[in-house]
């Protein structure tokens, strides 16, 4: 039997996973069942669009539905995706996983008691550049990653460090390994252009002698979204925006014994839009009863080195004196 899914919450990036889940009914992969929001006439115009029911109640889902994506702001996550997972229905929810370790600790803990499956949307994780480069990362040892985008009105209930940088603090996190303790991090960061923190930088230190320094902001005049990072004998390069991955090692000695050069491996893509492959692998999962492609731990994870950082930049706010981006910590 195909799983039955709705998508909760349809602003902006709830109607892309709208999009994707009528494409995926469209070829027989779900049974795409109904759209909800609070915003009744966003719920009945998106619902109308892609032509399943309408409702403005998460709660008229529960045995309606087998699998949801939540795309509802940070702070509704946890009382409704504890509610799904108690219900027994797979949740997808987008990162942040919620605003609290604790907040997290619940939606882990429902989905573990449900067995349900709970997955948090780290969506570069499924970007076909990174997929293709997975395989060859080998201990790495030293990261520089930025992260820039334009401003716009999106997302501007949290900082930049859970809205953008906490996509590379996973990352990260998870080619260094997912055992491995961050030691040491620091970070500073500034309010341009609204009252919480709009760029960001953070220097994180592993047990394991790795170093990742992450550069993060919604100010930008261009988007830039690139990764490199050192391993024995390689530099490797990412850009997640044209999605193309590279190594470059030093090439075999030539018989003369001279400086062998440098060989760029430029790595195959099998592209696929990240959000489709993204759905598609938590569907996959929930249906075939295998473990989440990322799980309610490591989505904690992220955040707890996101809520660090944020605690970093406090302090160092505090110290310059910059006086509004206190507003960011008082929720």
């Amino acid at each position: 039997m195909l799983l039955r899914t709705a998508v909760i919450g349809v602003g902006h990036l709830g109607r892309q996973h709208a999009r994707i889940h009528s494409n995926l009914a469209a070829e027989d992969l779900v049974e795409f069942v109904s759209v909800c929001d609070i915003d009744e006439q966003t719920a009945s115009n998106v619902a109308s669009e892609r032509k399943v029911r309408a409702t403005s109640d998460w709660r008229q889902l529960i045995g309606q539905v087998d699998a949801v994506s939540l795309a509802v702001p940070t702070e509704s996550h946890r009382e409704i995706a504890c509610g799904l997972l108690a219900a027994g229905i797979h949740v997808l929810v987008e990162k942040p996983i919620a605003r609290t370790l604790a907040e997290a600790d619940d939606m882990i803990a429902a989905a573990e008691k449900s067995g349900a499956l709970l997955q948090v949307g780290h969506l570069e994780r499924f970007n076909p550049a990174l997929v293709a480069l997975r395989p060859f990362v080998r201990n790495p040892v030293y990261f520089e990653i930025h992260r820039v985008g334009e401003f716009t009105a999106r997302s501007l209930d949290i900082d930049v460090v859970l809205d953008l940088m906490i996509h590379d603090l996973d990352i990260v996190q998870w080619l260094v390994g997912e055992e491995v303790e961050v030691t040491d991090l620091h970070a500073v960061g500034i309010p341009i252009l609204t009252d919480r923190v709009d760029a960001a930088n953070a220097r994180l230190e592993f047990s394991s002698g790795a170093v990742a320094n992450i550069t993060a902001s919604r100010v930008g005049t261009e988007k830039i979204r690139k990764m490199r990072f050192f391993q024995p004998h390689d530099y490797v390069a990412l850009d997640y925006a044209t999605k193309r991955a590279s190594i470059s090692s030093l090439a075999p000695p030539t018989a003369t014994g001279s400086w062998p050069g440098v060989q760029v491996k430029n790595l195959d893509i099998v592209d696929m839009e990240p959000l489709r492959a993204e759905i598609q692998a938590f569907i996959e999962a929930a249906r075939d009863g295998r473990p989440s492609p990322v799980s309610g731990m490591e989505g904690r994870n992220a955040l707890a080195l996101a809520l660090r950082a944020l605690e970093q930049i406090e302090e160092h706010a505090t110290k310059v004196q910059v006086e509004s981006v206190g507003n960011s910590f008082r929720n």
